[in-house]
């Protein structure tokens, strides 16, 4: 009788249980955590091909050959960037110690064979004195230029037959494309991870500038704080982009990360290096992204393309017949998704190149051509005029055509950076633009920015703020 029992509760025990084990085999397996947490509402945080795509599913055996081409031509970098006080105190006097100075590390990739070297703009903030360390071997670094609408910088170090990378293509990168990302996370030199390619053109709104051009590629590659200006290569060691942040509540890796598409980077670079600043090609346009309400109110039929939200009186646009709340489609051969393309597909152009705009007014699609202009409204080389101050606290440039137009002025100096010093003392911020000083004519940062740094007496600034405001200040300074 208790054998009996036994049997007929041991038969429905055991089925049990290999029912549970086949169904931990096949449908535990497709509910593994997903490698992207739910964070799209997190903050980001700022860190320092052309041949066939391989799929997830035909992941190489290994990513040796990728590795051992790309790691040697990434460098780690050191900011000094001062002293920092706020560990030092009362205490430390007593015992014979004095503030020590910040120090913060990134990295960077060796751009040509006699030192040129590719990093982030953020990796070299306020750098007092910049070190690549190379194989064991330190260098002191020049800081040839910087672009903060890319968040890229270039600097220089004094060497010869160094192991340059090899350059790979991010517009004929393509989503589900393995890629690994080399840098020294944590100070961990040399680095390597690997993901795919999650999403291409991404805007992720975290760079200054009056140009900001986000266009990133965003990968699953593991990146940290230190990974910043390092390498994103693909699986033959090719650079594909330059790591710049990631989507994290933490400040770690938490699945999101982004990096500038390499064919940005290197035009960007050459432009640095050859004329000290980026030849910014403008089209006289300001666009906007296409959301589903807009589409609905403009009878849109597609959310694809960037609308035109202002076209600057003289421009390229104006010139060739483009009007408000036409829709770009196509710039040149490049199809105009939204913001993010349209920014990137501009920035391979020059001043003075001529260049196909396709576009949609009511309903119909036609053709334009025009001649791309530079930020003063002409086609040639452009030469920043700025002026530097530390009394000041500041940097002052003189107002582009676009602003001009914006802003309705004729001229002025424009305050487009700004720290602890004088300007922020007496309530200025970045975006500013000051037109008269003691109701004269503000035209040239040289002129104004010493002229400040030695005033003393009454004051009288006039000028606007960001958004176009005017203001009228009186101050007495000693």
């Amino acid at each position: 009788m208790i054998q009996s029992k036994l049997h007929s509760i041991g038969i429905p025990f055991l089925a049990g249980l290999a029912g549970a084990a086949l169904w931990t085999t096949f449908f535990m397996a497709s509910e593994s955590p997903s490698p992207f947490p739910n964070e799209l509402n997190s903050l980001p945080t700022r860190f320092s091909s052309q041949s066939a795509a391989m799929l997830p599913s035909q992941a190489p055996e290994s990513f040796v050959g990728a590795s051992q081409s790309s790691t040697g031509s990434v460098v780690f970098i050191k900011n000094f960037s001062g002293t920092d006080y706020r560990r030092y105190s009362m205490f430390d006097y007593f015992f014979g110690t004095t503030p020590s100075q910040q120090v913060s590390t990134g990295s960077g990739v060796i751009f040509s064979k006699d030192g040129y070297i590719l990093t982030n703009a953020h990796v070299i903030d306020r750098a007092e004195t910049i070190e690549v360390v190379h194989q064991k071997q330190t260098y002191k670094a020049k800081l040839v230029g910087i672009d903060k609408n890319t968040d890229i910088a270039v600097l220089k170090i004094e060497a010869q037959n160094l192991p340059e990378i090899k350059l790979g293509s991010s517009r004929t990168l393509q989503i589900g494309e393995w890629v690994l990302a080399v840098g020294n996370p944590f100070n961990l030199t040399s680095t390597v991870t690997a993901g795919i390619v999650s999403a291409k053109e991404r805007q992720i709104n975290i760079l200054g500038g009056d140009f900001p051009l986000e266009s990133f590629i965003q990968t699953d590659a593991p990146i940290n704080p230190g990974n910043s200006g390092g390498a994103l290569v693909n699986v033959r060691g090719e650079l594909v982009g330059i790591n710049t942040a990631i989507l994290s509540r933490t400040g770690s890796y938490t699945g999101y990360g982004f990096a500038v598409p390499v064919d940005v980077a290197v035009k960007v670079a050459k432009d640095l290096i050859q004329h000290g600043e980026v030849q910014k090609a403008i089209p006289g346009v300001e666009v906007a992204e296409i959301t589903p309400e807009l589409a609905k109110e403009m009878n849109l039929k597609s959310l694809e393309g960037v609308v035109i939200t202002r076209i600057v009186q003289k421009g390229a646009a104006e010139k060739a017949g483009l009007l408000k709340n036409d829709v770009i489609t196509q710039i040149g051969d490049w199809t105009i998704t939204g913001k993010g393309s349209f920014e990137e597909a501009l920035s391979y152009y020059y001043p003075g190149e001529q260049v196909t705009f396709g576009y949609q007014r009511s309903g119909a699609l036609d053709v334009v051509s025009l001649t791309l202009q530079n930020i003063e409204g002409g086609t040639g080389i452009t030469k920043r005029i700025f002026y530097s101050s530390e009394i000041l606290g500041a940097s002052l440039e003189s107002i582009n055509a676009l602003d001009k137009d914006r802003l309705k002025l004729t001229y002025g100096v424009k305050i487009t950076s700004l720290t602890n010093g004088y300007l922020m003392d007496l309530g200025f911020r970045a975006g500013y633009v000051i037109t008269h000083v003691n109701e004269m004519p503000a035209k040239d940062p040289k002129v104004l920015g010493p002229y400040l740094e030695k005033f003393s007496g009454r004051l009288l600034l006039e000028g606007v703020g960001p958004t176009g405001q005017p203001f009228t200040q009186s101050y007495q300074v000693r």
